[in-house]
């Protein structure tokens, strides 16, 4: 025969089966509240990256500027040899998406020479975290420096054949300089994703692993800029998307 439950008992199991559903009710709300505060592409994409991304691809095309530019120093060029061979324009365009969330990006390493007066390439894009090289390869001493804001540095002079340094941890634009030699420049975009790109001389460019979803694709170059446009990514499918961007100068 069953023992009946004291009633001290039996009252402090109905405060401990009320404390339980509580903290259930209250741990439910909370991950749907989370849920609900979560990015629309994260949430399509999924937590973890899961779900297949789909994928962009498109070309740049550049044509006639609208104006002449405005020159990159107000100095006249302090030249040792002659001018080098122009870099073309076309990799000094950026792709990337604006409005997707932060994601851990692996570092990258990338380089920027200083060769025959000139940082060459003179753009480079990379992840938050990412180090850039700056090999010395002309014959006479370089110095490379930036006044950006939140990414201010100063890599001193140093001779031909040696090579510094430098980490981006802040996303942004950093532009480069030479103290030595007014007339060069060079340009980084630093991302806290990694969906971008920096399109091939023939204009084309790709950006796999896209989170679904409506999202603003940008091209950008430092004359002219934002282009902006808006694009639907649909998971394990292509979207086909060109820009048209006014920064050639007559001749080029």
């Amino acid at each position: 025969m069953m023992r009946r439950a004291s009633p001290a008992v039996a009252i402090l199991a109905m405060l401990l089966c009320g404390s339980f559903a509580i903290q259930t009710a209250s741990a439910s709300a909370r991950w749907y509240a989370g849920e609900l505060r979560r990015d629309p592409a994260e949430a399509a994409f999924g937590r973890e990256g899961g779900q297949s991304g789909g994928r962009v691809t498109g070309t740049v095309k550049l044509t006639l500027a609208n104006s002449a530019p405005s020159p990159a120093s107000v100095y006249e060029r302090r030249a040792v040899g002659p001018r080098p061979k122009a870099q073309p324009e076309i990799k000094s365009v950026v792709i990337f998406f604006s409005d997707l969330p932060a994601t851990k990006a692996a570092p990258m390493q990338a380089s920027i020479a200083q060769k025959e007066e000139q940082f060459a390439p003179h753009l480079v894009a990379v992840t938050t975290g990412s180090k850039v090289a700056f090999p010395n390869e002309d014959p006479f001493f370089h110095n490379v420096f930036s006044l950006s804001r939140g990414a201010g540095f100063n890599l001193g002079r140093y001779p031909s054949g040696s090579s510094r340094s430098q980490t981006f941890t802040r996303p942004g634009i950093v532009k480069v300089f030479c103290e030595i030699h007014s007339h060069m420049s060079a340009v980084i975009r630093v991302f806290e994703h990694g969906w971008f790109t920096v399109p091939n001389e023939d204009g084309t460019f790709a950006i796999d692993s896209v989170p679904p979803g409506d999202h603003t694709l940008v091209a950008w170059h430092e004359r002219i800029g934002e282009r902006r446009d808006r694009v639907t990514i649909r998971a394990g499918a292509d979207t086909q998307i060109n820009f048209t961007l006014p920064v050639l100068e007559p001749g080029q």
